[in-house]
């Protein structure tokens, strides 16, 4: 159950219209990165996590209704930097500048491009946001990442915020309007905040990598092929030990070789692990069975429900008593 509040999460204002970084912005509203994307994204992703992960759950649809808030600020700050443009369009018959650009192609052309730079704006939603990036593609569902494994999803959503994060930052040059980027400040700060929040969320679910339960084969998990030809470069990415699964990298510096000699690397030995293969099956095994067991408990084979609502009840009355 959703309600709306008229108040802003945060007072967006803009100091004067200014119908070109309005285009700009619409890619944080409709765009691949933009605030829908991310609302959408938490939503879907937070029912698999209903009930073996309630809390998880929790976090995302209240970081999702967030999103909604900014998706509304972005809003709201659009149609301010639009200004008076659904009036005038409003307007067909006094001689108003909008008016006026039917007089002939060329001032028509001018007004559009230098004016109001993008015609949809005229066209299709006169002077309101539309759910398109700033070049007119309509916003798409297939933005949305969610595969109802958590240890995924909340890495895609930390990758997705620091996307959003870098997309405010770019959008900061291009306005003067201090209030304009008060309110990018405030958009860029919380997406920073939301990555926090997933980033913690991930270190609760032990263990965490690789993502998802199968294991990696410790043949392959430590090799580097250099395949690039001018000379090796050398970084902690190639050398030293691996961050996570803590093996010693391997440098492949022929690669092609390697995999002539080693019958497409079916024959390769592994080197500088301490993995061992049965170790990865008996660990395979027992993830799978236990990440398994976890979602079986959560969910009812029969007369399921989704709210408790007697339990909800009593909590109200509760609150209400006080």
């Amino acid at each position: 159950m959703f309600y709306h509040v008229k108040e802003l999460q945060f007072n967006a204002r803009v100091s004067q219209p200014d119908p070109r970084f309005a285009r700009m912005m619409l890619e944080a509203f409709g765009g691949k990165d933009g605030e829908l994307k991310s609302a959408m994204q938490y939503f879907v992703q937070a029912f698999s996590c209903h009930n073996p992960f309630p809390k998880h759950y929790d976090m995302l649809m209240d970081i999702a209704a967030e999103e909604l808030a900014h998706l509304e600020i972005v809003g709201a700050t659009i149609h301010m930097l639009l200004g008076p443009v659904n009036a005038r369009m409003k307007d067909a018959v006094n001689d108003m500048p909008i008016n006026r650009m039917m007089e002939g192609k060329t001032s028509k052309e001018e007004f559009i491009h230098e004016a109001y730079t993008n015609p949809q704006f005229l066209l299709v939603s006169a002077g309101g946001p539309m759910l398109t990036d700033s070049n007119g593609n309509p916003w798409c569902g297939s933005y949305v990442s969610a595969n109802s494994d958590l240890t995924v999803d909340l890495r895609s959503n930390m990758a997705g915020e620091s996307r959003a994060k870098i997309g405010y930052e770019y959008l900061m040059p291009f306005t003067d309007d201090p209030y304009v980027k008060e309110t990018l400040g405030f958009l860029m700060t919380r997406e920073v905040t939301h990555y926090q929040q997933f980033e913690a969320a991930l270190e609760t679910i032990q263990p965490n990598f690789p993502p998802g339960v199968l294991q990696t084969s410790p043949k392959y998990s430590n090799l580097y092929f250099d395949m690039s030809k001018g000379g090796e470069c050398r970084g902690p990415w190639n050398q030293g030990r691996s961050t996570r699964l803590d093996e010693e990298w391997q440098y492949i510096e022929k690669p092609l070789q390697t995999v002539v000699e080693t019958n497409g690397l079916t024959d390769i030995e592994p080197k500088g692990t301490h993995r061992t293969e049965e170790e990865v099956r008996s660990t395979d095994k027992k993830l799978s069975k236990e990440r398994s067991k976890q979602i079986k408990n959560a969910n009812a084979d029969k007369d399921m429900y989704w709210c408790d609502y007697d339990t909800h009840k009593t909590k109200t009355a509760d609150v209400s008593a006080n």
